[in-house]
């Protein structure tokens, strides 16, 4: 069986000697760029892990589609960078940052297009379904993207109507990289569909955690600055369960404070104390914690029902390490 180490190992060298076509340097350096700074690697090393439930080495035929997730991926943070002006990703400057706006959305745009001919790559047998399955994945990241900017003009949001985003901006495109590894390597399609609702809840779970994150991590370890969802007036899984918890006059405030306009780094420090105020008092941090466990044990059990042993153990690995940054 491929043991950890080794999908780890194959998850850097594949990154490591990623190429991208050299000219126009303008064009293809920012793509470079936003692989060189690195990230979780989440969604090829999930997809390499349900792989490896299957299989005992890997090939081009997987290594392919996993490069396309984690290409997919990054497209989507550089247009998301733009829609959110944030100056930061992973600790270093975004891309329209460093370059300008116009750069980042024609190298995103390339980037989304490289990220269709890795996929393709798929064996011949399984390239239709792989690529129906991407297709569809990305459509729904667009569609989650949409939601929840027009979530930033509305007082409120039910709860259901958030997870509904973040099932789509999020949990689908983890849930794709479980399934495809697994459907690329010959399993069922029950093993399939098993493994995609592990990967979708725990694409919620993640999303949550990266919420709470936002408001009471380490900017240092969180790779960009905190508050950025509160100086965006963004609606957040803290925002939405806070909505739900508070009375009329608290409720009152929290919309008065996110919807202030800040100008200057001071005005920033106010808005953003103001709303974790009103967190803290409501406890909405530990709902946040609360919520995160028990959608991880949610996907666990998905994960269940298709594997155990080694297997299953590999599926617990991952999931702990992606959400254990809330602990």
């Amino acid at each position: 069986m491929i043991t950890e180490d080794k999908i780890r190992a194959e998850v850097t060298n594949l990154f490591d000697n990623i190429e991208f076509t050299a000219e126009p340097a303008g064009l293809y350096d920012p793509l470079r760029y936003m692989i060189q700074i690195g990230g979780k690697r989440l969604r090829p090393t999930l997809c390499l892990t349900t792989w490896a439930l299957y299989k005992d080495e890997f090939t081009p035929q997987i290594l392919g589609p996993a490069s396309a997730l984690e290409v997919f991926h990054s497209f989507t943070l550089i247009h998301d960078d733009i829609m959110d002006r944030s100056p930061m990703r992973r600790g270093v400057d975004t891309v329209w940052k460093k370059w300008d706006a116009d750069t980042a959305i024609l190298s995103g745009d390339v980037m989304c297009i490289d990220s269709y001919a890795r996929m393709a790559l798929a064996p011949s047998d399984k390239v239709q379904q792989a690529m129906s399955l991407f297709s569809r994945t990305a459509a729904e990241v667009c569609e989650g993207q949409q939601y929840d900017m027009e979530f930033e003009s509305m007082e409120t949001v039910p709860m259901d109507q958030y997870i509904k985003m973040i099932g789509l901006k999020t949990g689908v495109l983890i849930a794709c990289a479980a399934k495809m590894g697994a459907l690329v390597a010959g399993a069922s399609e029950e093993d399939c569909q098993n493994l995609y609702d592990y990967g979708y809840n725990l694409g919620l779970a993640f999303q949550v955690a990266d919420d709470w994150l936002d408001a009471f991590g380490d900017a240092k370890v969180f790779g960009k600055p905190i508050g950025g969802d509160i100086v965006n007036s963004k609606k957040s899984w803290l925002t939405v369960r806070s909505c739900e918890k508070a009375d009329e006059q608290t409720r009152k405030m929290l919309n008065g404070a996110m919807a202030l306009k800040v100008t200057t780094e001071e005005e920033k420090k106010e808005k953003i104390a103001r709303v974790m105020d009103i967190y803290r008092k409501l406890g909405t941090g530990e709902d946040a914690k609360k919520t995160i466990e028990e959608l991880t044990a949610k996907a666990l059990d998905c994960a269940a029902r298709s594997v155990d042993g080694e297997g299953y153990r590999m599926l617990e690995n991952f999931a702990c390490k992606l959400v254990g940054r809330t602990k």
